[in-house]
């Protein structure tokens, strides 16, 4: 019961993801980081099979890493998102990978961007987007509470409400969420979200 979400406020782009590994009805762990750094002033958010998701979002990362490697300069936003939709369709006509995506980032020229991608490569850019069984109830209190020009404090609240909101609604809601935000000073986590901790392993 995955749950990414995300918006764009006033000067900085905000993405959540629940941190649950889960297969079938065992949660392997609930501290898996689902939000990637693709490089100083991006973060790539997924959902989907955990194999996939991994995979791919490595791939795109270690990608963007070698063009500004080769050229020596970065992508920008805009161009990561057209890569990883243009590296989503390819696959999809011959191993599709089963993994939906919000790409944040900052750009100097036109500042804070987030982009919704899903799994069969449709490219939007949009102001919040989510996925999910959580984007039910997410998407919900965006509508009710998100505006332009968000102060960081307002949308770090308007984060905490999805997930107070998911955590109350959603009949298996995932524990713990990270939250990392990306602005002129570069993506970085911001905070995380925890109810529940994993257990020390105990050795024999």
């Amino acid at each position: 019961m995955e749950c990414v979400f995300g918006f764009v406020g006033n000067g900085f782009a905000v993405v959540a993801a629940d941190t649950s590994a889960v297969h079938s009805i065992l949660v392997h762990k609930s501290n898996e980081d689902k939000i990637m750094v693709l490089d100083s002033h991006k973060l790539i958010a997924a959902s989907g099979e955990s194999g996939d998701r991994v995979q791919f979002t490595e791939y795109i990362q270690k990608n963007v890493a070698l063009y500004q490697f080769r050229n020596g300069i970065p992508l920008t936003t805009a161009a990561a998102a057209n890569f990883t939709r243009g590296e989503l369709a390819t696959a999809l006509r011959k191993n599709p990978y089963f993994v939906n995506i919000l790409l944040a980032g900052y750009d100097k020229e036109t500042g804070p961007s987030l982009y919704y991608i899903d799994y069969i490569a449709t490219l939007h850019k949009v102001d919040k987007g989510a996925f999910g069984y959580g984007s039910y109830f997410s998407l919900s209190m965006m509508d009710r509470h998100y505006h332009n020009g968000m102060t960081v404090e307002e949308a770090i609240d308007l984060v905490d409400k999805c997930i107070m909101e998911i955590r109350s609604r959603l009949v298996v809601a995932p524990p713990n969420f990270v939250i990392k935000i990306v602005d002129k000073d570069g993506a970085r986590e911001y905070a995380w979200r925890e109810s529940v901790k994993d257990a020390a392993v105990v050795s024999a």
